[in-house]
C-alpha cells in the first residue's frame, strides 16, 4: 500500500502544500460543530500527525474517530494552526482499514505502566513504548556500530549448552523427555534425552566467546541469555539481551577503557538521534535525564576498589537495609549510593573478593581478590560486569576445585589455557539495564518487549 511515513510528513518541508497519503492508527480524536480532528500515528514518529476533517466534505466523520482504528488518509499537508507550529493534514479522503470496538484498552487517559504490562501486545502502541522501543533499536544499532568500526568479529554463540558459565546452576533445562518419564537415576534420564546428556539454556556466551577471541583477537556477542532466578525485583527477568565482548592480549585496565569508550559512544548516538524521545523521558520519567546523559559523555568515569568502596559505605551517614562488610556482595542500595552520592557519576568498582565472583576471573597477587570490575550507574546500579580472565591453567583448576566443579564439562575451555594461552578479558552488558539508564524507566519489564518473569509468560 503506497503511502508516506508520518515521520517524513512532519519533518520533510518539501511535502508542504502537497497531496499526500498516510496510514496509521487513531490515537486521539475530537469532534466539534464544523470540524473534527484526528491524531494519527503510524509508529514512525513519537509525534502524531493531526488530521483536520472538514464536515462540509465529510457529512458524518464519526466512524473515523474511534480510538485504535486504522485509517488510510489522503490530504494536503499544511502549516499547523496550533500554537506549537509544525504541520497538519487537511483530509480529502478517509478510508477505514481496520475497525476497533469501544472496549479498546488504550483510551485517552494516561495508563500506569503496571496496567500496560497486562496487555503487552497492545502497550507498544502507547507513547511511552513507542519511545522505548525506538530507543532500543537505536542503541542496539549503535552497539554493533561501535564494535564493527573497531574490527571486532560478531559471533553467534549457542543458546543450548551443556555447561553453566557462571557455575551457579540457575539454568533452564532443555529436554525432549515426557513429564512422566520413569528412570532409576538422573544419569539414565539424560542418556535417553535428545543430546544424551544434561542440557540447558545458556546463561552467557562468554565461554564460547573466549574460544573465538583466541582465534580472532577481538569478538563480541549480542543475543539473549536466560537465568532461572526466582527473583521479582525491578532489575531481573528470566530472558534478557546480553552484549559480551572478549578481547585477547588485554588486562583489566584495557577492559575498563573499552567499557567506558563504548558506553560514551552509545549514549552519544542516543543524544544525537533521539532528541524527541529523550525529551519525552526527561519530562515524564526522570527530570534532569538529559543533563545526566550529557554529563556522562563529557566526564571521566570514577574508579574505586571494592575495599575502598566498602570503607566509603561504612562511613556513609545512611542506614542501609543490608549490612556492609568486606566479603559480602554489594546490594543495589549500596551500588546506587556509590554512583549517585559518593561519585555522582558512573563508577567502576574493581578487585572484588574472589569468593563472590566467578571461577574464571584472574586471581590477584594478594590471594584474596580477583581482577574483576562492575560498572555502577546512577539510578540503576550495576549495568556491566567484567574481568580479566584467568590465563593460568593451574590457578583455574584450583578455582574450580574450590567450587566443587567437575572439569569434564569444561575440557575445551581448559584447553585454551594449554594451547597458547594469553592475557585476555571481557565484560557482559545487560542491554535492558542500559536502556533503563538511558530512558530513566525504573522497571526492567518496561524496556523489553515481552518480559519473562517468575510465574509469568505471555
Amino acid at each position: 500500500m503506497k503511502h508516506t511515513d508520518i515521520y517524513n510528513v512532519i519533518n520533510d518541508s518539501s511535502l508542504l502544500n502537497q497531496s499526500t497519503t498516510v496510514c496509521g492508527w487513531v490515537r486521539t480524536s475530537r469532534n466539534s460543530k464544523t470540524v473534527a480532528f484526528i491524531e494519527l500515528n503510524d509508529g514512525t514518529s513519537l509525534k502524531h500527525l493531526q488530521i483536520v476533517v472538514d464536515k462540509e466534505k465529510f457529512e458524518d466523520p464519526t466512524p473515523y474517530l474511534k480510538l485504535g482504528s486504522s485509517l488510510r488518509v489522503v490530504g494536503v499537508v499544511v502549516p499547523s494552526q496550533g500554537q506549537n507550529g509544525g504541520v497538519e493534514m487537511n483530509a480529502e479522503s478517509l478510508e477505514i482499514l481496520g475497525e476497533c470496538p469501544p472496549e479498546y484498552p488504550l483510551q485517552k487517559k494516561r495508563h500506569t505502566l503496571e496496567f500496560l504490562r497486562t496487555i503487552p501486545h497492545l502497550r507498544v502502541r502507547a507513547n511511552t513504548f513507542n519511545a522505548v522501543f525506538r530507543m532500543r533499536s537505536i542503541l542496539a544499532s549503535a552497539i554493533h556500530e561501535y564494535f564493527q568500526a573497531r574490527r571486532y568479529v560478531y559471533v553467534h554463540t549457542p543458546l543450548i549448552t551443556a555447561s553453566d558459565c557462571e557455575g551457579a546452576g540457575e539454568m533452564f533445562r532443555v529436554t525432549t523427555r515426557p513429564w512422566n518419564a520413569q528412570n532409576k537415576t538422573e544419569e539414565e534420564y539424560y542418556q535417553e534425552d535428545f543430546f544424551g546428556q544434561k542440557a540447558g539454556l545458556s546463561v552467557s556466551g562468554q565461554l564460547e566467546g573466549e574460544m573465538c577471541a583466541m582465534a580472532f583477537g577481538k569478538i563480541y556477542t549480542f543475543g539473549p541469555s536466560f537465568r532461572a532466578e526466582c527473583s521479582n525485583t525491578p532489575r531481573h527477568v528470566a530472558e534478557f539481551w546480553h552484549v559480551e565482548p572478549e578481547i585477547a592480549f588485554a588486562e583489566l585496565p584495557d577492559v575498563i577503557e573499552v567499557v567506558e569508550d563504548m558506553i560514551k559512544h552509545v549514549i552519544g548516538v542516543a543524544l544525537e538521534k533521539c532528541p524527541t524521545e529523550l525529551a519525552f523521558f526527561d519530562k515524564n520519567f526522570q527530570p534532569g535525564l538529559l543533563d545526566k546523559l550529557n554529563n556522562l559523555v563529557s566526564e571521566k568515569f570514577g574508579v574505586v576498589t571494592y575495599t575502598e568502596a566498602i570503607e566509603l559505605l561504612q562511613k556513609a551517614d545512611v542506614k542501609f537495609q543490608y549490612p556492609v562488610e568486606w566479603g559480602g556482595d554489594l546490594q543495589t542500595e549500596h551500588e546506587r549510593y556509590l554512583a549517585e552520592v559518593a561519585f555522582k557519576r558512573p563508577v567502576f568498582v574493581t578487585d572484588y573478593p574472589k569468593q563472590i565472583k566467578s571461577f574464571y576471573m584472574k586471581q590477584n597477587a594478594d590471594g584474596k581478590t580477583v581482577a574483576a570490575t562492575d560498572l555502577l550507574a546512577p539510578g540503576v546500579g550495576e549495568i556491566i560486569g567484567g574481568s580479566e580472565r584467568e590465563a593460568d591453567l593451574n590457578k583455574l583448576f584450583a578455582a574450580m576445585a574450590e567450587r566443587n566443579m567437575t572439569t569434564d564439562e569444561y575440557q575445551a575451555y581448559l584447553d585454551l589455557r594449554r594451547f597458547g594461552s594469553v592475557p585476555h578479558g571481557g565484560f557482559g552488558l545487560g542491554f535492558e539495564r542500559l536502556l533503563m539508564y538511558v530512558t530513566g524507566i525504573e522497571n526492567i519489564r518496561d524496556v523489553i518487549l515481552f518480559p519473562r518473569t517468575v510465574n509469568k509468560i505471555f
